[in-house]
Formats: C-alpha cells, structure tokens, sequence
C-alpha cells in the first residue's frame, strides 16, 4: 500500500525512516521532513550514526584482479574433481 508522504503520520514516516536512509533516498526532501520538527531532527540524529558508522567501516573497492582470480580458482576446482 502506498501512502501519501504529505498526510503521513509520524508513526508512519518513522516506521519507514531506516529503510529509507539506506536507500539512499533524498530524505531530506521528504515532504513530511520538512513539516515535522520531531521526525526532522530524529532523521539527523538517524544520519549521523550513519555517518559515523560509514567511518568505521570505510568502503573497500575490490582488487582489479579478483574476478580473474575467482575464475581461475572455480577452473582449478573443477580440474581436480573426478567423475565416476
């Protein structure tokens, strides 16, 4: 069911706030964001542990070579394996 974000209550919106900062969704632009106080600040406070956690846990960009590595691994495999 889709809701309309303008008649959103804040129960509704703060049901829905994790799942929409990890969409990567402009939740900054939400309609109910920018009437509602509470749910304002709850999102920002929401935004910082993400924020710090991101910190923690940088993104790692895997090695140029790992899907030739993979490949030739998989390769290997089933080289050694012997049918009956």
């Amino acid at each position: 069911m889709t809701m309309d974000p303008k008649s959103m209550s804040c129960e509704e919106f703060q049901s829905q706030l994790a799942e929409l900062v990890g969409s990567g969704v402009d939740v900054e632009n939400h309609p109910h964001i920018k009437e509602c106080d509470i749910c304002r600040q709850l999102f920002e406070e929401l935004q910082t542990i993400v924020d710090a956690a991101k910190q923690l846990f940088p993104e790692q960009q895997p090695e140029d070579n790992l899907w030739e590595r993979i490949e030739s691994a998989i390769k290997k495999e089933d080289g050694s394996i012997k049918t009956e």
